[in-house]
């Protein structure tokens, strides 16, 4: 690419990153001069991008928005971004499915071929519930990259090793066959086996700092979607109800979960017509009313408390007398 090639793009970049740039401003980020600079916003006119100047002591430039701008400019690092984003929304936003697979199509098609490959091994399950937006800084961001590295091992079945910092500040040096990613509300985690527990278990992934090389390839081992389901239930936003319980609702996962709060509870697929919630309540009482709400057969997996109030509600329901 030649200079001045190169220099229009960083230039589209740097428009693309904010609505209003001072020329001064742009000159010094590009290392050229304000002549050059207004040079180069004519050069990105006559192709086709609509860059407006705006007012102000030393002018400045906008590019604005229109239904017929050029394709955008991406990095490497901003292209892996929204493979990640288009990805989890493919796979758990109702509506958008269609949408973002064939934009993730189109995003893969201009990748380069090593990043490519590894957009390719990402395999994201989305999940229903975990927090939602508060107005404060995500602490537990994660970096695009760490979750490619970590999807390329579930892919290939290659060991996982990394150090990690639990919730209550101790680390450790884990080993494990990672089996699937997790997005559950605003947070990442890992399902996996730990070798040295040798069991299964579920890490949040801003907590883990990845080793490399990584470890040797294993054989995947089964585990259940109902498995899967007890293993993240603890990382929900909805265990800070005074209340939660579990029940077994029979209809669509999809369904289901248009309807239930993020705040109150998640919902995973069990089959095409039926799903596992998890649901919290100021009360027993308040939990039932939730799921009343539902015209659909429910069937209550636990507590025992839970299935007591569904009891001492039909019976009340049953004592209803009609006026007249």
């Amino acid at each position: 690419m030649s200079q001045p090639a190169g220099r229009l793009l960083s230039l589209l970049s740097l428009l693309q990153t904010r609505r209003d740039w001072g020329g001064d401003e742009l000159a010094n980020r590009l290392d050229i001069s304000p002549r050059t600079v207004r040079r180069d916003v004519d050069r990105l006119r006559e192709l086709g991008y609509p860059v407006q100047t705006t007012k102000g002591p030393h002018g400045g430039y906008r590019l604005a928005p229109g239904s017929e701008l050029p394709p955008l400019l991406f990095d490497d690092e901003q292209a892996v971004a929204i493979a990640v984003a288009l990805q989890t929304a493919a796979s758990g936003i109702a509506g958008v499915e269609d949408a973002s697979l064939r934009a993730l199509a189109t995003i893969r098609q201009v990748l380069p071929a090593k990043l490519r490959h590894r957009v390719d091994a990402l395999q994201v399950t989305a999940v229903r519930g975990g927090g939602g937006g508060s107005g404060v800084p995500d602490e537990s961001a994660v970096d695009p990259l760490t979750l490619l590295d970590i999807g390329a091992c579930c892919r290939d079945h290659q060991q996982l090793r990394f150090d990690y910092v639990a919730k209550d500040g101790v680390a450790s040096a884990r080993r494990t066959e990672p089996h699937r990613l997790v997005s559950r509300g605003r947070r990442w985690y890992v399902v996996a086996w730990d070798l040295d527990r040798d069991d299964w278990r579920t890490f949040r992934v801003d907590r883990m700092r990845p080793k490399t090389p990584v470890g040797p390839r294993f054989t995947p081992r089964e585990l259940s979607e109902e498995k899967a389901a007890d293993l993240l239930s603890p990382h929900t936003a909805y265990q800070g109800w005074p209340v939660t319980g579990t029940v077994l609702m029979h209809a669509p996962a999809r369904e289901v979960a248009r309807w239930l709060p993020a705040a109150h509870g998640s919902v995973t697929e069990v089959d095409a017509n039926s799903c596992r919630v998890e649901m919290g309540g100021w009360s027993w009482g308040s939990v039932v009313a939730w799921l009343l709400l539902y015209e659909v057969d429910i069937e209550v997996i636990g507590p025992p408390e839970l299935a007591a109030a569904v009891d001492e509600v039909a019976d009340r329901l049953g004592r209803v007398g009609r006026a007249g």
